[in-house]
Order: C-alpha cells, then structure tokens, then sequence
C-alpha cells in the first residue's frame, strides 16, 4: 500500500524507541499515511492499562507520574508516559519538552516519554493522543500514563481514552467543588488528595467523600472510587496510589472490560469520522472560494452563520 513502511511498523512492534518516536512524531505533525501505519498497529493494541491523570494546573501531576513510574519500575513493568502540554504561542509545540518532567527516567529503556501540545485542542487531549496511545500498546509497554494539561472543567474527555481516570486534588485550592462542577466527580475512578500535608487537607477528604457518597445514591457501580492521601513530593502514600489503580484494572478486567471497549471505540471512530468528514467537505467546497465568498457574506450580514453552514452542508451533500 502506499506511503507504507513494514520496516517501521515491524521497529514499532519489536519496541523500537527511535521508530516509535519517528511514528509519534508524524502523528503529531500529521503527515501523511500515518492513518496506514496506524492500520498495521491497531490488531496488536488493547493489552496496556491506560492510567489517565488530571487536575487543576498546580495540584502536582507530573510529580506523581513521576512516583507511579518508579514504583512500576520496581515492579518490572514498562511505561509509557504522555504528557500533553500547554502549546506555545509561538512555535505551536510543547513548551515543556520530553525529558524534564521526569529526567531521572529519561535513559531507562522500559520508560518512553513523550510530550505533546494540545495545539488549540479543547478538553484537555491533544487531537494526536489516541494515535500516541496506540504506538506506546503497539510497541509492548504495560502501563501507559497519560497527564492531561490541567486545563480544568474542559478535561472530562482524558474518560474517553483511559481506563482509570484518577483526579488529582489538593487542599485550599478548591478543587473538590470544581471537580463537581466540571463533571469530574462522575468520571473519577480514584481522587488522590495531594500534598495532604497541608492545612485544610482533612476538610478536602471528608468534602470529596461527602460528594461521593451522594453520588453512590444515584448510580450503582461495582467500583466505589477512593480518596487516596499522598505527598507525592516526598513520596508519601504512592504505593497506597498504585495499589489502588491497579485495584482498579483487576476492577474492570473481572467486568470482561466490554462497556469500556464500546465506550472508547464509539468516541474514537468518532473523533475520526468528523475529521475525515470536515476534510472530504472542505475540499469539495473549495475553501479558496465557495467558502471564503460564504465567510464574505456573513461578514456582510447578507446571511446568518447559522443559515451559511447549512447551504454548505447542503452543497456537500450533494455531490
């Protein structure tokens, strides 16, 4: 097939770093024929635990990424990690780069970091992440975490792609009323309290337990989440952290993992039916011209956006 190159996904497979960062790369830029090399990988996936984080900007993420990939280390297991950075305004890349999150980790071979920016993308996952997240199963990793942003309300999606979503909270900083607010109340499997040293932490716990409690009484579910403590800069309560996610897998595996797959596959074949439908559509359209004479009019006030998108839509169907 076109642009395909067995080479690579044969690297990819036998875990190859330098080939999988090449993919990850592409996929990022968006090359073209990523979607073929992708294709090849897709039947060797669905054996890594996906462990999404997130949380408020400040609440300590990367610091318990960081512990989580120690303790899974001295477990032997292998980890992927990927970090989805704020995007720079000026080069539209990460600003924070691969290795200074985590650099004490950055030459262990069972470790794979790769940083990538959200690139404008809302909900707190770069448009890239699902493709990422298959490079890292395809290549034989056991345990991918994955940090979202920290963009706050927006990052309920980071449910879509993992399979235990655990928030990450912290005292005085308000985060268990936002976590209500931002839905994540409903998608947390485990909240971890961080930096429980400081004042107020008791009062957070027992205003998240309080939360969930009145949550359980709406839903039935065959996983109550827990509040873990932890200090993560010190190390604190990480083993108690990973004893808990992994609890979790066993959690869900025993469930046959059908809801989630269904889950997961239905919100990815959508993400890429709209992109591939915006694309057929635009360049039918001609954006040159039908559709910049169409942004003209709307301009103009000769016709409302509303009324514009559907003679678009209707132009497209169409054809």
């Amino acid at each position: 097939m076109s642009g395909m190159d067995t080479r690579l996904v044969e690297k990819v497979l036998a875990g190859d770093a330098k080939a999988a960062s090449r993919l990850m790369r592409d996929i990022d830029d968006d090359a073209p024929d990523t979607s073929i090399h992708l294709k090849h990988l897709y039947p060797h996936t669905g054996h890594a635990h996906i462990v999404g984080l997130t949380g408020a900007p400040g609440a300590g993420k990367s610091t318990l990424v960081d512990g989580l990939i120690q303790l899974l280390r001295r477990q032997g297991k292998s980890v992927g990690v990927l970090a989805i950075d704020p995007t720079s305004p000026y080069s539209g890349g990460a600003i924070l780069g691969d290795r200074i999150r985590m650099q004490r980790h950055a030459n262990d071979s069972g470790v794979f970091i790769k940083s990538i920016a959200t690139r404008g993308h809302m909900g707190g996952l770069s448009r890239s992440a699902f493709g990422i997240a298959a490079v890292l199963d395809a290549m034989g990793k056991d345990v991918l975490l994955i940090e979202t942003v920290g963009a706050g309300q927006d990052e309920v999606d980071i449910t879509c792609l993992a399979h235990t979503t655990v928030v990450v909270v912290t005292a005085g900083m308000g985060d268990g009323i936002q976590a209500v607010k931002s839905g994540m109340l409903e998608t947390a499997d485990i909240f971890a309290l961080n930096k429980a040293d400081l004042e107020g932490s008791e009062a957070a716990r027992n205003d998240i337990k309080m939360m969930l409690s009145m949550r359980s009484q709406d839903r039935q579910r065959n996983w109550d989440p827990p509040v873990v403590e932890t200090v993560a800069l010190h190390g604190q309560g990480m083993d108690h952290l990973l004893q808990q996610v992994q609890n979790h897998w066993r959690c869900l595996k025993a469930g046959g993992l059908k809801d989630y797959r269904q889950q997961r596959v239905h919100i990815e074949l959508m993400i890429h039916f709209r992109r591939l439908l915006l694309e057929r559509s635009l360049s039918i359209l001609n954006p040159g011209q039908r559709w910049q004479s169409m942004v003209d009019r709307v301009l103009d006030h000769d016709i409302d956006p509303y009324s514009a998108a559907a003679q678009l839509v209707e132009k497209v169907l169409k054809k």
